[in-house]
């Protein structure tokens, strides 16, 4: 897990407000296309902490392989904003500039932004003062292990190799993901919704 800054760390403003649902505890549910399967999926939020762009849970996802008919994953989020940025600076992760560009023009929000990856020094600005105060929120999400044991990195006739390129839509309370390895389908997509009444109320305004 690399919680290093990207660029220079500018405090940003953050102010508490319950109704927002990235916090501890809040569950969503939906499900995960590869081709013309589809997946049912489950993830619960462990840590919240947006001041420093990081975020925890656990994924669980049903019927993946024959043997094992509920996989449950630990993953942390980079949320792009001050400490990280659009690119992935992770070379085990297999992404580039080139792709990290693909996969996020894939989410119409994203293609609205007045971002310039093969420029990301300019970007600072949007970085520092913009990332939080859009309606979407955009995540990187990287499976670790099998829930709860940290030792247990490989699962039969599954992977979690890759990472999911990620957007949360602050008013419809859902996330839209795209699962990214190189030796997977391409753009294999994540959907999920919040699930009310879940989770403790530490939340926070964005700016």
């Amino acid at each position: 897990m690399n919680r290093f800054l990207s660029i220079p760390y500018t405090k940003t403003s953050f102010r508490r407000r319950a109704t927002d649902v990235l916090k501890p505890g809040a569950r969503f549910k939906g499900f995960q296309t590869s081709g013309t399967r589809e997946y049912s999926v489950e993830v619960m939020l462990l840590e919240v902490d947006l001041p420093n762009s990081y975020m925890s849970g656990t994924l669980t996802i049903h019927n993946l392989t024959p043997v094992n008919s509920i996989i449950t994953t630990f993953f942390t989020a980079e949320i792009i904003g001050p400490r990280h940025t659009f690119i992935t600076n992770h070379d085990s992760w297999g992404s580039s500039i080139k792709n990290d560009i693909q996969h996020w023009a894939r989410f119409p929000s994203w293609r609205s932004l007045d971002v310039d990856l093969l420029k990301d020094y300019k970007n600072r600005e949007w970085y520092q003062t913009k990332a939080f105060c859009q309606n979407h929120l955009y995540m990187r999400w990287k499976e670790h292990y099998l829930y709860p044991n940290p030792d247990q990195t490989e699962v039969k006739g599954a992977s979690f190799a890759g990472f999911y390129f990620i957007s949360f839509d602050r008013e419809a309370e859902s996330f839209t993901g795209i699962y990214y390895y190189k030796t997977t389908d391409r753009f294999q997509q994540l959907h999920l919704s919040f699930v009310p009444d879940h989770g403790v109320f530490r939340s926070y305004e964005y700016c």
